[in-house]
């Protein structure tokens, strides 16, 4: 598991470092140039001789660049130094470290009246983490200078300059780097596009920072290869049922291709019993697509002639689930309302609510009041839109803060799904799911993430364990199957068959 954090919570990490640990602020600096040094030349190669520019802001993160002016001279690197911003405004640290420069004889000019030659690298030390307005004036000049320049590597320390820590949206501009030198742990807005593009290469680097916990603000994570053992193995005397009942309500009059997708996911992931409750009429395509599937059907005109009786059907079906997926491909015909409100009112077991069931919580929304802590939703963003009455551009600027508002404002698990994905749980921490990647932007990647998660829950998984492992598997299982079937051709059933492959 790798723990992310953002800007303002690495400030306090640092301070509580030098502050209450009493390490020394110009330690951890020369680690961090260090660190620096040693990635630049292990992507690079040989940095003997190499021409490298170093663009140093007034503060902290202008003093790292400083200090790895000096690492890289020492290291026979012809590096240059560019202040960029008043000297009044440097930093104790940042004026110490260009006096060891200018002593070592290290070149350091003032941006703006240094006249530029060729150089094989630019390094951007302007700001850090902690950048909090657009980057303007003179700033904007430098990052402009950088991103024209044809060097060969371009790497950022700790952020690149104008990628917001906290959203990775870009603050005005920002360099485009290769490789980006983090410091301690990951910082959120490094996940998030455009900044993760920005970012380029992503090295962290272990600096010295003392474990601390004490940070204000929500908790971040994002699953790796290490949390495979969050996956129960199966008991040689086990059966169908100790692997739970999974109840996918979905489908509408010949659109079953949403609802085979989740049940296959469903079965893949491990469940050991599923049922598709979709419309008569898809029953016979289902039996030849998924013959493993138990399947009940309903003619949706039940729920208009007798009410009572089609509550009485889904209120069987719920009974028999340990956990259901309510919602995809189930189109937007009348007996929908009534099926979302009677699954919600019936079901006493976790229930994923995804595409059409959020569809009909958007159009009647007192459907929502009957939400409860064992919900799942897993909008995209424009389902998020019709749920809030957000623009999607507006979501976008802030993924985390918008999953994490729906999930306290309605006390359900939210699922947010983008190119990269955000769950915010019931416990206050989000999951950041930065596992997928482009060849998943198909029809039916959705469909089958609500069978991953509900199978992952039949295998004994909490809602909220499951809904963050099931994107981080989801997305692995992407992977997968663009390297089969390259980025052009994968289909949604691949991703499906693609699930634990390798694990």
């Amino acid at each position: 598991m790798r723990r992310l954090v953002t800007g303002k919570q690495m400030k306090e990490i640092d301070g509580y470092a030098i502050g209450t640990v009493g390490i020394p602020s110009l330690v951890l600096m020369e680690r961090a140039a260090l660190s620096v040094a040693d990635e630049t030349e292990r992507e690079y190669g040989r940095l003997k001789d190499a021409r490298i520019l170093i663009f140093c802001g007034t503060g902290n993160n202008g003093a790292d660049g400083a200090a790895l002016a000096r690492i890289l001279f020492i290291r026979g690197c012809q590096a240059t130094v560019l202040t960029v911003g008043k000297k009044e405004r440097w930093t104790e640290e940042m004026s110490r470290q260009i006096a060891i420069d200018e002593k070592l004889g290290i070149p350091v000019e003032e941006f703006g009246s240094f006249l530029p030659g060729r150089s094989d690298i630019i390094v951007d030390a302007l700001f850090g983490v902690g950048l909090s307005r657009d980057v303007e004036g003179i700033f904007a000049d430098a990052v402009h200078f950088m991103t024209e320049q044809k060097a060969k590597l371009t790497v950022a320390v700790d952020i690149p300059s104008g990628i917001s820590s906290e959203t990775g949206r870009i603050m005005g501009v920002s360099v485009r780097a290769d490789l980006t030198v983090t410091f301690g742990y990951e910082k959120l807005g490094m996940l998030f596009y455009p900044g993760r593009e920005c970012c380029g290469r992503v090295r962290v680097s272990d600096i010295g920072f003392p474990e601390y916990n004490g940070y204000e603000g929500r908790r971040f994570f994002a699953y790796d290869g290490t949390d495979s053992s969050l996956i129960p193995r199966r008991r040689p005397d086990s059966h169908k049922g100790t692997y739970g009942r999974v109840l996918i309500a979905a489908g509408s009059e010949g659109m079953c291709g949403a609802a085979y997708l989740s049940a296959l996911a469903a079965y893949r992931t491990g469940a050991g019993l599923v049922k598709i409750l979709t419309v008569q009429d898809n029953i016979p395509i289902l039996h030849t697509l998924l013959p493993e599937a138990l399947l009940s059907s309903y003619p949706p005109e039940l729920a208009q002639d007798d009410p009572e009786q089609f509550k009485s059907l889904i209120e069987k079906e719920c009974a028999w689930a340990s956990v259901i997926v309510l919602g995809p491909g189930l189109g937007q015909a009348p007996h929908v309302k009534l099926l979302v409100q009677n699954v919600l009112l019936s079901a006493y077991v976790p229930i994923i609510v995804d595409a059409d069931g959020l569809n009909a919580v958007a159009q009647f929304p007192h459907l929502a009041g009957y939400f409860t802590e064992n919900v799942i939703v897993t909008p995209h963003l424009g389902e998020m839109a019709r749920l809030t009455g957000m623009d999607t551009d507006e979501l976008r600027e802030d993924l985390p803060g918008a999953a994490a508002r729906y999930s306290e404002d309605m006390g359900v698990t939210c699922v947010l799904k983008d190119s990269v994905t955000v769950v915010a749980r019931r416990d206050g921490s989000l999951s950041v799911g930065d596992s997928g990647c482009g060849a998943m932007a198909k029809g039916g990647s959705g469909d089958v993430l609500t069978g991953v998660i509900a199978g992952l829950i039949a295998l004994g998984l909490s809602e909220d364990d499951a809904a963050s492992a099931g994107v981080w598997i989801h997305g692995m299982a992407g992977h997968r199957a663009a390297e089969r079937k390259g980025e052009h051709s994968v289909l949604a059933r691949d991703i499906a068959e693609s699930i634990f492959e390798g694990f």
